[in-house]
Order: structure tokens, then sequence, then C-alpha cells
């Protein structure tokens, strides 16, 4: 019987979307610590770029880097989540990758909610090595199965967005992804709202750390949390009509 409750047990937290690997134990609400405060360890990335400093995870390119680089989280893939961190830039362009896909090399291509020091691209939805922009600040977007992006509302005034977000100041970052939907917030302004249909969507994968390649640059992350969340109730089909004569058609691939 008990090893019946424990199958039961390890089924329910595996279809809730639930990473692998990592703490054992979590807090009553849900949120599990990715960075312990001292070291870089459960994370994969290039030694010469990324430390710990000042209680944050830091990179630095110093004079720069010729490709982006990533710190990747080894604790298992991201499914349906929400993830919460603080994070500061000094100069160029970053992001938080998120059911990306591991290349090797410190490579790594998927969704990315960007940051940069300028707040040109802070707040977007971009799909590195992908389909690039998919939501600009203040756009709520529907990505259709046709691959098509349609802009359906504003869930801000992209002017205003920017302008709270004070240059070399931490900022809390929360991404929430359940099935399409992805919801981006900057201390606690909605930035962009992403329904995602398109078949290239990527379901599951890695949560990463950018550095972008460039002039030099540096950026500090620190209390990174994350929550898996249950996937999105799925609507039954509704039952076609039936043809004249009684006979039912088929249902198309």
């Amino acid at each position: 019987m008990r090893m019946i409750v424990l199958t039961a047990t390890l089924a329910a937290v595996l279809a809730a979307g639930a990473p692998t690997g990592g703490p054992a134990t979590r807090p009553a609400d849900g949120f599990r610590s990715l960075f312990n405060g001292k070291d870089l360890t459960g994370w994969d990335g290039d030694p010469k770029l990324w430390s710990v400093a000042d209680g944050a995870i830091t990179g630095d390119t110093g004079k720069g880097i010729r490709r982006n680089s990533f710190l990747i989280w080894k604790g298992g893939q991201v499914t349906d989540f929400e993830l919460r961190l603080k994070y500061r830039i000094v100069g160029g362009n970053s992001g938080i990758q998120f059911r990306g896909k591991d290349l090797g090399k410190w490579a790594v291509a998927g969704y990315q909610a960007d940051i940069d020091a300028g707040n040109r691209y802070t707040g977007i939805l971009y799909e590195e090595r992908g389909r690039a922009f998919l939501a600009r600040v203040g756009e709520k977007v529907v990505i259709g199965a046709d691959g098509k992006r349609k802009v359906v509302a504003k869930v801000g005034e992209p002017a205003k967005i920017k302008a709270a977000i004070k240059p070399e100041q931490w900022h809390e970052y929360v991404i929430v992804a359940r099935g399409e939907h992805i919801v981006l917030r900057i201390d606690g302004m909605v930035t962009v709202d992403v329904t995602d249909a398109d078949p290239r969507r990527r379901r599951a994968g890695v949560l990463a750390l950018q550095l972008h390649a460039g002039k030099g640059m540096k950026i500090q992350f620190k209390d990174i949390r994350l929550k898996a969340l249950a996937p999105p109730a799925t609507a039954p089909a509704s039952a076609p009509a039936p043809r004249r004569g009684g006979a039912t058609p088929g249902t198309a691939e």
C-alpha cells in the first residue's frame, strides 16, 4: 500500500510540471530557492564569466565577449512554473532563458525574458535562436497556430513602464508560464502577456541566465525562487456535428 501511495505522489508531481533535482523539501508557499547565496552549486557556466559577489550571482564580461554565454541551472527542466528573482544590470544586455534548449558550450535557445541597461528591451519576450521578438513592452499578444503574431490589447504604457525601471538598481522580475500563456512582470508591472499557440513553441526546457555578446557588461541575480504550477486544464473537444445520413466525420491530425 505504501508503494502505491508513493508512486501516485510522484506521478502527481510530474504531472504538475515540477522540475527534477534540487532540494527535496520546499517552503509552504511552494517556492524553492535555486541559489544558496554563497557559490554556484547547481549551476553551470563559464567560470571566467560567472561568479558570486555581494551575495549575488554575478556575470561580468570584462572588456566584452564574442558570443552570448549562459549560466544554466542544472536542477532539471521547467515546464509550467512561476519564477521570481531580483536583478541589477550595469551596461549591456542580458535575459532570463526558460523552457530553453541546451546547445552545449554554454549556449541556449528558447524563450527569453529580456533585460538591458538602457531599458530598450527590458520586459520584452524574445526567442533566442528562434522567432526573435514575440512581444514588446506593453503588448498583449496572441500567436496563432499559423505562427502569426497579433497584438490584441495593451497591458500598460511602454514609456511609463520603462521610466519606472531605474538604471543600476535592483528590480524584481517575475515570469509565469502555464501552457501557452506567458506573463512577465517587473516590480509588479505587467510588461507583456502572451498566448503562444505556435506549434514551434517550446513546452519544456532549461532555465538559464544570459551574458550578451558585445562590449563589457555586468549583471547580478539574487533571491531566485521557483514554483512548479499545475498544467492548465484542457477543455474537452466538442463532438463534431454528424454529416447528412448519420455518418460522423473523422478527426483531422
